[in-house]
């Protein structure tokens, strides 16, 4: 997958599209990424005990990996991944600026 945890990535479609964070998750089998404060999804829990109360909790829903381009630390735009052989060791590329990203 192209698109790793700790990475800055911008929302190209959607509806939070242009909107920038950082990868918290990652689902390879799916293609899926979550990203912090990005398609934030209400979800309703139940009382665990007796005289508790139930709540209403904000979380990141995983979405689509092709909705999302990675933010190049270098020239800071966002860019698709290309890769290029350092060695022994493919590595990923920006392919605005041709630098490797981290």
């Amino acid at each position: 997958m192209k698109i790793k945890t700790n990475d800055k990535v911008k929302v190209v479609a959607g509806k939070d599209r242009g909107k920038e964070g950082k990868v918290i998750q990652v689902f390879p089998s799916a293609n899926k990424i979550v990203v912090e404060g990005i398609n934030i999804m209400k979800k309703h829990l139940r009382p665990k005990k007796h005289g508790e109360k139930g709540q209403i909790i904000e979380l990141a829903a995983p979405f689509s990996a092709a909705n999302a381009l990675i933010i190049c630390e270098k020239c800071g735009k966002p860019t698709r991944v290309g890769y290029r052989l350092d060695g022994d060791k493919k590595k990923r590329i920006c392919r605005k600026c041709k630098e490797f990203i981290a």
